[in-house]
């Protein structure tokens, strides 16, 4: 069941990736913050639901490996990604979010945390 939790995330992180590479470039300031809120939100909330540093990292690279993808130039000169700053912004901003939300993944304590302790 976990791993097709974790594939699931990454298939999600792949789609994620898609639509933030389109949405970055079609509307420059306001497209690059709503794809990196996406990822970020992507992101923390598989971390947040399998309460483990995979959970973020799954979709990560999902999205890195369509990030990747739509980097490569194709024979006949069309490409996803110009060279602008929202491109840069938008590649180093989701990889340095991954990171982020990998790194300070909530796992020892639950999710919803209640104090489960009697009352004096």
């Amino acid at each position: 069941m976990r791993i097709a939790g974790q594939l699931g995330l990454g298939l999600l992180g792949f789609v994620a990736g898609v639509a933030g590479s389109l949405v970055q470039g079609g509307w420059f300031p306001l497209g690059v913050l709503l794809a990196l809120a996406g990822c970020a939100g992507l992101f923390w909330g598989g971390a947040l639901l399998t309460r483990t540093r995979v959970g973020a990292a799954s979709p990560a690279g999902g999205w890195l490996l369509s990030v990747l993808a739509l980097t490569v130039t194709r024979p006949e000169g069309d490409f996803v990604y110009a060279a602008g700053a929202g491109s840069y912004v938008y590649l180093l901003g989701g990889m340095t979010v991954a990171v982020v939300c990998a790194t300070l993944a909530p796992t020892e304590r639950p999710l919803f945390a209640v104090d489960q302790r009697p009352a004096r």
